[in-house]
């Protein structure tokens, strides 16, 4: 039986548990992303007293989270352990930690459930609209930054085919170097941001010179840090210098990178002089030869 997993996410699983925790007003959450068929496990924990919830398995339709998974909305109840309208799987986790309250959101990214964010009390109080909308929030956030994790593994597995000796295949691994760059610096998990920036080297250093490639068509690769000797740029520089390459004009430029326009100027003529070139097209030359740029 295949076994579905969420790879990576922690960083953005904690990031919205903190803003669940922070905007609800809720003293404790937790949550986790999907794990196997049918499973969420309870891997991050915020304002917890003890480690009874941490690992917890989540099964589909059971418990709280369970059921929240199952119905694709919030759902929450005042009295955690005198419930009658969920299963009772998770009592001891939960008396454990001392929760009364409880509220749950799925997390759904493209029609299917990957993970399940908690808020909590220890007291029975009815929660109101305040804390609901928090979570559904901090749910989009996460949702966002799954889908763009997604994105990423998508172009991943693009820049790790090799590239063909067809002059346009190269040009679309060039496009996928330029977004993983992008993607690289929006990314909050650190594995991932690692791995589509080592990607990102690699496909440079395939297209340098030297490498089977003759010329500045297909078979030369562009590493990350360049060719030894050869000149140097800020890692800005060289997302700048990839969207260029791409026909972007300074505004897109900014725009796809979360910069302003005069900071993408400011990059873009650093990494001229740095090149000791004098227009864009030259830089982008430059840099492809010096094993910058694929």
């Amino acid at each position: 039986m295949r076994v579905e997993s969420e790879c990576g996410g922690s960083a953005d699983v904690r990031a919205a548990l903190l803003r669940l925790r922070r905007t609800s007003g809720l003293p404790v959450a937790f949550g986790g992303l999907r794990y196997g068929t049918g499973r969420y496990r309870i891997s991050e924990l915020t304002g917890a007293r003890t480690a009874a919830l941490h690992g917890l398995a989540v099964r589909h339709g059971n418990g709280l989270g369970g059921k929240a998974a199952v119905l694709t909305r919030p759902f929450a109840v005042t009295d955690y352990h005198a419930s009658a309208v969920i299963s009772h799987e998770y009592d001891a986790a939960v008396a454990a930690e001392g929760l009364c309250s409880v509220l749950a959101v799925p997390v759904v990214v493209r029609r299917r459930v990957r993970g399940v964010l908690y808020g909590a009390l220890r007291r029975p109080v009815q929660l109101g609209d305040r804390p609901l909308s928090a979570a559904m929030e901090a749910a989009r956030e996460l949702e966002q930054a799954l889908l763009l994790q997604d994105e990423a593994q998508q172009l991943l597995s693009v820049a790790r085919q090799p590239a063909a000796a067809d002059p346009a295949a190269w040009e679309e691994v060039r496009e996928a170097h330029g977004d993983l760059r992008a993607l690289a610096q929006r990314v909050a998990d650190p594995v991932l941001r690692h791995e589509l920036l080592a990607a990102c080297g690699r496909l440079a250093a395939a297209s340098a010179p030297g490498r089977g490639r003759t010329g500045d068509g297909p078979g030369r690769t562009t590493g990350g840090p360049g060719r030894p000797g050869g000149p140097v740029l800020a890692p800005r520089e060289v997302d700048v210098l990839a969207c260029v390459a791409s026909g972007a004009t300074n505004a897109a430029t900014a725009e796809r990178l979360g910069l302003r326009p005069e900071t993408v100027k400011s990059y873009l003529r650093s990494a001229m002089r740095k090149l000791g070139v004098h227009s864009r097209l030259q830089a982008v030359v430059t840099a492809r030869r010096a094993g910058l740029l694929p």
